[in-house]
């Protein structure tokens, strides 16, 4: 089975694709090929040769492919409906199945943690994404959009660039090493890697995934404008 996976909902453009064989288990999967960029303005233009990297890579067609999954956010929706519009075009085209996955999910399993964190993302406004996990497949509540001072750790370490954004407020709980810096936070951004590996586990152990629907947690910037401003007669 191959699972095409890709994000947007952050800085990073990440591809992948990923394999369970015939009548395998959870425990069969593997990344065939991955690649990833981070650069939050480009998106739209990165997104498609990144997938075809990935597939020619993988020495395989995207008519081979048995299903997609994308990042579903929370993220700027900017970035987020590149990946999920590609998904959802890609699935229809193929005829084949699209799944969504939270891009924090991804952001955690890509952690490779076994005990308590929390993973959080940049939301912008000075607020950020979270959501804590009891380790790197299990999330134990609700995503949230907060202020980094309103996220109360409980002392457990942090990953993701929303932790390097805020080490004063979420960095209690870091790594303390040689490493220093933001690396003491990673992994800062999601992989599709991640993403495929815990969508196809996902599915291989008969769960049900998320729809691939952008997660919001907040309006967006842009509003409608109000009705039309009343302009006064201009008399000579």
């Amino acid at each position: 089975m191959l699972l095409l996976a890709f994000d947007t909902a952050t800085p990073a453009v990440t591809a992948a694709v990923c394999q369970a064989p015939d009548g395998g288990g959870p425990d069969t999967v593997r990344t065939a090929a991955a690649t990833s960029s981070v650069d939050a303005r480009r998106h739209g233009e990165l997104l498609a040769p990144a997938i075809q990297e990935a597939v020619a890579e993988a020495g395989t067609r995207l008519g081979d492919l048995a299903g997609i999954a994308v990042g579903v956010g929370p993220g700027p929706y900017t970035g987020l409906r590149v990946g999920l519009a590609t998904a959802l075009s890609l699935a229809d085209a193929l005829g084949v199945p699209c799944h969504g996955v939270p891009t924090l999910d991804a952001l955690a399993y890509a952690s490779g943690r076994t005990g308590p964190f929390i993973a959080a993302s940049d939301a912008r406004r000075k607020e950020v994404f979270w959501a804590r996990y009891a380790d790197a497949s299990t999330r134990t509540g609700a995503i949230a959009v907060d202020r980094p001072a309103d996220v109360d750790t409980g002392g457990l370490p942090v990953v993701g660039h929303g932790a390097a954004l805020y080490p004063a407020e979420l960095g209690g709980g870091a790594r303390k090493g040689p490493e220093g810096g933001d690396e003491a936070f990673a992994p800062l951004y999601p992989t599709a890697s991640a993403l495929g590996e815990l969508a196809l586990r996902r599915l291989l152990a008969g769960e049900e995934l998320d729809d691939p629907r952008p997660l919001y947690l907040r309006r967006p910037d842009a509003a409608e404008p109000s009705g039309p401003k009343k302009v006064g007669q201009w008399k000579a």
